[in-house]
């Protein structure tokens, strides 16, 4: 009687290729194997290629193969030029933000920190009531604050041009905004915090060095006003002309003719020039660095 076969020895019997030369039928090579081993060998060659087909498509031909790859791109490109944006537009605020006050003060009008204030708070998810206050606590507090600045502003002012900060602004050359007398001195305690130079109307004012002009415009006490920001942290102010000949967010050269000499404003009692220099937000003496 004949034995059946079963699916074990269909795997396992062994069977063998011999390779011959067809001229000669030598022998060449022979190769043992059954049809398990051949499985195994098969399926591991599907997965190495199945394996290595998935790496290629989702790294190096992915951009090929697949329709949502630029999409992708295109998303990360927004999201960085975003991001830059929005980098860019907060210092845009910031400059914005601290020119409006210089001009505020060049001015004379109070600076106003509680917008700040209150956009900080509710940044940070903090709201808290307001509280309202009456003119006489407003002019209390007001009066308090100012007598404390001055207090300590005239201190580092007066120590200010004896230290490091006055080495570096010896270091740039000024050009004198006019010849002409000094009338009145620098003099911080009594909130003159420039000089005053006698000089003819319509005279020529002159930029004391390269800079930009920051503020050209018309304010109650120093008439037709002109600053303009130096290297450094450092401003100079020009006020009491006649007319402005730049505007702001102008390049100047120093030498640069940019306003005349005129008795503009309410704190003037004649024609000159009153010149202020301001480094790093404080005053300091121009007759220390400009010959006049």
């Amino acid at each position: 009687m004949k034995s059946r076969k079963t699916l074990s020895n269909w795997l396992t019997n062994r069977y063998l290729l011999i390779i011959r030369n067809e001229e000669n039928f030598a022998e060449k090579t022979t190769v043992s194997f059954n049809y398990a081993k051949l499985i195994v060998i098969a399926s591991g060659l599907l997965i190495v290629l199945v394996a290595l087909a998935f790496f290629l498509v989702t790294t190096v031909l992915s951009q090929w193969f697949d329709p949502r790859h630029a999409q992708q791109q295109t998303r990360r490109q927004m999201v960085e030029f975003n991001l830059k944006l929005d980098s860019i537009e907060t210092e845009m605020k910031k400059k914005d933000l601290l020119i409006s006050r210089f001009q505020k003060l060049l001015a004379g009008d109070t600076i106003d920190f509680s917008d700040d204030l209150s956009e900080q708070k509710i940044a940070e998810g903090e709201q808290s009531p307001a509280k309202e206050l009456d003119e006489k606590e407003m002019a209390s507090i007001d009066s308090a604050f100012r007598k404390q600045f001055s207090t300590v502003n005239n201190a580092i002012m007066t120590s200010m041009v004896e230290g490091a900060e006055a080495n570096e602004l010896q270091e740039i050359v000024f050009f004198p905004p006019l010849k002409g007398l000094v009338s009145s001195k620098y003099n911080p305690l009594q909130n003159h915090y420039g000089i005053d130079v006698v000089a003819v109307s319509n005279d020529p004012v002159k930029c004391v060095a390269d800079g930009t002009v920051i503020f050209s415009d018309w304010s109650q006490d120093g008439g037709y006003t002109i600053a303009v920001q130096h290297v450094g942290n450092l401003i100079s102010v020009y006020k009491h002309n006649s007319a402005l000949l730049k505007e702001t967010g102008n390049f100047i050269r120093g030498g640069d003719v940019i306003a005349l000499v005129g008795n503009s404003g309410e704190l003037t009692d004649g024609p000159h020039l009153h010149f202020e220099l301001w480094y790093n937000g404080n005053s300091v003496n121009p007759e220390e660095f400009v010959s006049f």
